[in-house]
């Protein structure tokens, strides 16, 4: 534990320095390093999905320095430091498990998750209980989000079954509407259905929707670079090859996964 805050109190320390000497650190506000935290956040996402855990050791450093960076700018005006940062996740956790700090019994961490949305919307004194999502999200996590909230005060499906069927009900709704020439805004409505009562499956089935797009996004183009390597070694576009010709190459490229 000694070596763990020896480390962090370095970290502070050549933060103030880096701030204090270095043109770029002090040209630096809370408005410039925000698209770089949110970089770092998805180079962290990646490196997560990617299993690689030398990788995710780096962009957690990254973000470290980022919170505290954010710390000491905010420092400067006297807003708040890193003390304030820290104590006040300390007495969120403490307040939000009163399973473990408190007298409170819950049976899995379902309950867990339930407790923590409502002392959460007690202590922000928000008028609804989506409040909390914030308006930026990606869609697929806001959509999650959403479900997860509405959930933790008992509006849900009780089985997955049900929600299995609603799938298919806006599964053959929206087949309806695009097979019967519908404007392009009903279409969009009844994919946007479909696709909220797919995420809303793989809530219920214990499988992040987010993860498992981009994961096939990655396999997605992992085989159609096979399939461009392939092409260039034929000497031959891929414009000017047949689907069948090209569908070779995707099947090799699926043995390799």
């Amino acid at each position: 534990m000694e070596e763990k805050v020896a480390a962090f109190r370095r970290l502070l320390e050549i933060m103030d320095e880096l701030r204090a000497k270095c043109p770029w650190d002090q040209k630096q506000t809370l408005e410039t390093i925000r698209y770089l935290t949110i970089e770092e956040t998805y180079e962290l996402s990646d490196a997560i999905l990617e299993k690689d855990m030398e990788g995710i050791k780096k962009e957690l450093g990254d973000l470290m320095l980022h919170l505290v960076f954010y710390s000491k700018i905010a420092s400067e005006t006297n807003a708040f430091d890193i003390l304030d940062v820290l104590n006040n996740i300390i007495n969120k956790l403490i307040h939000r498990h009163p399973h473990i700090f408190g007298d409170v019994i819950v049976a899995d961490a379902k309950e867990v998750r339930d407790n923590w949305e409502k002392i959460k919307l007690k202590e922000k004194g928000n008028d609804s209980v989506l409040a909390g999502v914030p308006l930026s999200l990606p869609a697929v996590v806001k959509a999650y989000r959403i479900q997860e909230k509405a959930s933790g005060v008992g509006f849900d499906w009780e089985k997955p079954e049900q929600v299995w069927e609603k799938v298919k009900e806006e599964l053959s709704e929206l087949h309806e509407v695009a097979n019967n020439g519908a404007d392009h805004d009903k279409m969009e409505d009844e994919l946007g259905d479909l696709l909220f009562a797919i995420i809303n499956y793989a809530r219920f089935i214990d499988v992040n929707p987010e993860d498992a797009l981009e994961r096939t996004n990655k396999k997605f183009i992992k085989r159609f670079q096979f399939v461009e390597e392939n092409a260039k070694k034929l000497h031959k576009p891929l414009k000017d090859m047949t689907l069948k010709e090209m569908d070779v190459f995707w099947n090799n490229a699926k043995k390799l996964d």
